[in-house]
């Protein structure tokens, strides 16, 4: 790199992902029992689950490109190869060679809490002369700092600044009196929003918070099963999805299948909506809600609450489209694609200056003129955060010709931090948080500007799947469903 070039993270104006996690357990073929042609020629002690993990981690790239780890055992002991960097960047077909074994734990990051470092790249390994554990976590601790001091005092050390090593060192401590006990005692002392994949030499766990803030879910694969934040990551290893894990369950699967127990005592499911508006991939399912159907219906609801004359509908790539084509079949406006997404912007891109970081998105998107040239157009994004992505995607489309720009959000306004694993800004930092509507259509350039309603948002997921009738929106609302530190730590859910 030449001296006056600065390399500096991609700064978008999104709400960051949080984490994806992975777990394969493998039933190791029994002695004398053939060998599977589909796999490389394993024997019985080394049978490699790590490959079926990096397809998994491919297909969850989006909830975090910072780092990416496989931890596998092999029945005997557990080994560990991650880095900085994407699953392809950091995995080559020599590191899954070297993974041998049937257990395998994997993690995409995107710091949240805890700096983007490899120190605080996942899965977090512990060996002792009990045994070695394994952790893989999505989500945020808000008692990571209480706990941490509580450990050190005594007697433990950290190497990282990350609150999984906090239930990493929880779950050790307790190791003694079995891994049941270990982990029901762990997850009883930590609070706040955890999906976890632990893996022991011979076991593999995975538990959800008494909320279910974050996703996690179970599914069959040839041979044994997998568990993954999202049903996508079942499907890119050709599995068939079984389950959602339930909030407030561990559930173990060893030789003997997938046994399944509660830690504590059931709340009310409180998945993340911004899972279903923005994070999830469009083709996975999440507590029985398919995100695609989700978008679509709140590009719906939009149409009704806030339409407008218009001749074009478009969405921003890639989150937007789904409610784009919900709010064009809705309005009975034509849907195309206006926006068109540079794909092969990366993590980095250098930018010297805070200007050029934000000019960024005229780099990353781009208008097709002879879609917009002349037309009143209906953009439909999936949120506004600071706003600068809004105010140079209406100078696109005004330099492509687009004669009227309406904007339209299928999220309520941010207007508040999340405590559970999602990176956003200070409230400070929050558009929606210091302006009203109308003052943000007069920063942005648009000619309107609507959010969707949080009940016509909520209800287009219930339609989705009336069971599911819970969820966590305190970034829109300021309540939480548990208390939080800081400014807000009173204002709680009523469950």
């Amino acid at each position: 790199m030449k001296c006056c070039e600065f390399l500096v993270e991609e700064e978008e104006d999104k709400l960051r992902d949080e984490c994806g996690v992975v777990g394969i357990y493998l039933n190791p073929p029994k002695q004398g029992e053939p060998e599977k042609k589909e796999y490389v020629a394993y024997s019985a002690s080394d049978f490699n689950a790590a490959t079926q993990a990096y397809y998994a981690l491919y297909a969850l790239q989006h909830r975090g490109q910072d780092s990416v780890g496989i931890a596998v055992s092999n029945g005997e002991d557990i080994s560990i190869h991650k880095a900085m960097g994407t699953t392809a960047e950091v995995f080559k077909p020599e590191n899954l060679e070297a993974l041998k074994g049937n257990i395998a734990c994997g993690h995409v990051r995107y710091a949240t809490a805890g700096s983007a470092s490899l120190e605080n790249a996942q899965p977090l390994l512990l060996k002792s002369k009990l045994g070695a554990v394994a952790v893989a976590h999505n989500g945020q601790l808000v008692n990571y700092e209480q706990l941490r001091e509580m450990l050190e005092d005594s007697g433990s050390t950290f190497s990282s600044t990350s609150d999984t090593e906090v239930i990493l060192k929880l779950i050790a401590k307790s190791y003694k009196k079995g891994l049941e006990r270990a982990l029901t005692d762990t997850i009883q002392m930590i609070k706040g929003s955890f999906a976890l994949v632990v893996s022991t030499e011979k076991c593999l766990i995975g538990a959800r918070d008494p909320n279910g803030i974050r996703p996690l879910c179970l599914g069959k694969v040839e041979n044994g099963w997998i568990l993954a934040s999202e049903t996508c990551a079942i499907d890119s290893v050709n599995g068939t999805y079984v389950r959602d894990i339930q909030p407030g369950e561990i559930v173990i699967i060893n030789e003997d299948g997938v046994l399944s127990f509660e830690f504590g005592e059931r709340t009310s499911k409180r998945t993340c909506v911004f899972e279903y508006v923005y994070f999830a991939r469009p083709d996975s399912i999440i507590d029985g809600i398919p995100v695609t159907e989700a978008r679509e219906k709140m590009g719906a609801c939009l149409a009704r609450e806030s339409g407008v004359p218009a001749d074009v509908v478009i969405g921003v790539p890639d989150s937007g489209i789904g409610a784009a084509q919900g709010y064009a079949k809705e309005a009975g406006i034509p849907y195309a694609s206006g926006i068109i997404k540079n794909k092969y912007i990366g993590r980095t891109f250098i930018a010297p200056t805070q200007r050029e970081r934000e000019n960024m998105v005229f780099v990353k998107l781009n208008a097709v003129k002879s879609v917009v040239n002349g037309k009143r157009v209906v953009v439909i994004d999936d949120s506004i955060v600071r706003g600068t992505t809004s105010r140079r995607l209406v100078q696109i489309l005004r330099r492509a010709g687009a004669k009227e720009v309406h904007f339209r959000i299928s999220s309520p306004p941010v207007k508040f931090p999340c405590y559970f694993g999602i990176n956003t800004p200070t409230r400070g930092e929050l558009i929606s948080s210091i302006h009203s509507e109308e003052e943000i259509c007069k920063e942005i350039g648009a000619d309107s500007l609507a959010f969707i309603s949080a009940e016509g948002m909520l209800e287009a997921c219930r339609e989705c799947n009336p069971e599911q009738y819970g969820f966590c929106k305190g970034c829109f609302t300021g309540e939480y469903p548990i208390s939080v530190p800081g400014e807000l730590s009173g204002k709680k859910i009523s469950d």
